[in-house]
Formats: structure tokens, sequence, C-alpha cells
């Protein structure tokens, strides 16, 4: 269960996302992986080849995330990590969420999947039914783990959404390196029966220049960020 937490301003849209995943599963950070996008900067996933979070050259941001209670593969399904590159062929942050709502949701196992640019962001949910259903996200903070945005009937929302709506984003990193209090409701999961957060992003995608991505490859607070390169988005520029 990953967590993502945007702030959606008149400057741009501002980023931060913790990945939860099991620790035996292998990944590589985020680089150029794919020669068929060669714009596009992601965390590889090495088991089945896609991504859980990336950003391509014209500054879009796309990160996948599963709903309530479908952890893993399944068998007849595709994975879940090709719905970020998809989103990632697109210009702009609509026009990404507009290819997932084309997309038949029954081949897929449940997803949350957030589309982001200097100018806003897009929700979509996948429900193994019909098409994923799209909405705009406006101005604002909002927290997605695996149900809807801002619903604070999920512990880990509840706790940790009012933090993020009183702090300056320059204090994020540190309330994403939260990993005290109950298990259930923890932003920074300790490692139980192999499962956890195995990494940490704060994106920045301003309007008034370039993106931006510090990436800590381990668990937040035990793990310095470093900053990656987006050299291959050759097309980055400030939106206008």
């Amino acid at each position: 269960m990953c967590s993502i937490i945007l702030r959606i301003t008149e400057a741009g849209t501002f980023i931060a996302a913790n990945r939860d995943e099991m620790f035996n599963r292998p990944w590589s950070p985020p680089a150029a992986w794919w020669p068929e996008q060669p714009d596009v900067i992601a965390g590889r996933d090495e088991t089945a080849g896609g991504t859980w979070l990336g950003i391509n050259g014209h500054g879009v941001m796309a990160a996948v995330l599963n709903r309530h209670g479908s952890l893993g593969p399944a068998p007849g399904k595709r994975s879940r990590g090709e719905l970020p590159l998809l989103a990632l062929r697109a210009t702009t942050a609509l026009a990404a969420a507009t290819q997932i709502a084309a997309l038949d949701a029954s081949t897929y196992r449940r997803f949350n999947l957030v589309t982001a640019d200097a100018t806003g962001a897009f929700f979509a949910a996948g429900l193994e039914t019909g098409r994923p259903k799209i909405r705009k996200l406006g101005a604002g903070t909002w927290m997605i783990t695996s149900g809807e945005p801002n619903d604070v009937a999920q512990p880990r929302i509840a706790r940790h959404l009012p933090n993020f709506s009183a702090a300056a984003f320059e204090d994020w990193p540190q309330l994403l390196a939260d990993n005290t209090g109950p298990w259930e409701s923890a932003l920074n999961i300790p490692e139980r029966n192999g499962f956890g957060t195995v990494s940490a992003a704060i994106i920045n995608l301003p309007k008034s220049a370039a993106p931006t991505w510090q990436f800590c490859p381990g668990p937040p607070g035990t793990t310095h960020y470093r900053p990656v390169s987006l050299a291959n988005n050759d097309r980055l520029e400030p939106k206008k």
C-alpha cells in the first residue's frame, strides 16, 4: 500500500511519495530504462519490467498504487506497472488520464493511478470492471493510498493528511520518514513479514522552472535523498 501526497497550487504541483513493497522484490532506481520511451525516467520493477512512478520529457508524472486487497500479481491479469508507462506517452496530465480512462479495467487488478504536471493533477481508479473512473484534483493538498483521495476513513490518511496540509513543502521529507504509531496507520512502514517502505520521492513540477526529483533509495529517515538526473528529458521546460 503505497502513499502519494500532492499539493496543487498556482505555482505548480508538488509531490511526495513512499513506495511500499516486498523487500525481496528486486527493482532498479530511476533512470531511462525503456529504449522505446527514451524520455521516460522511472524506477524499474525487475520482476515485471514496469514501474511505479516516473516522469517524461514533457514534465508529466505518473504513479500507480494498489487498491484495497489487491497486493501482488494475479493469474490472467496484466502487470499494473505498465500503466505509468502508458500514461507517460502523453504530453499533459489530462491527456495521460484520458489514455488511462480508455482502458478495459478488467485487464488489471484494482489500481489507483495519479497523473500530474505543473498545471494540475488527475486521479484514476481501476475497479476491474468497465473503464477506469477519472477525476480532476483541485487546488489544495491531497493524499492517496489504497482507496479514494483524502478518504479519512483510512487510518493512514486520517493521521497524516492534516500534517501534510499544515506543513510547508520543504518539510514533507521529514513527514515521509514518520515510522511511529500503529503499523496500520504508519506512513514509513517498518518491515513486517518482508513488507514495508522501500523508497521515497520528492518531486517538484513548478510552472516557472524545470521539474526536479529527489529520490531516497531506502526507507526515508534512514537513507539519504539524492537528485535524479533528468538529462534524458530533453524537452523539459517551464510550463507557460
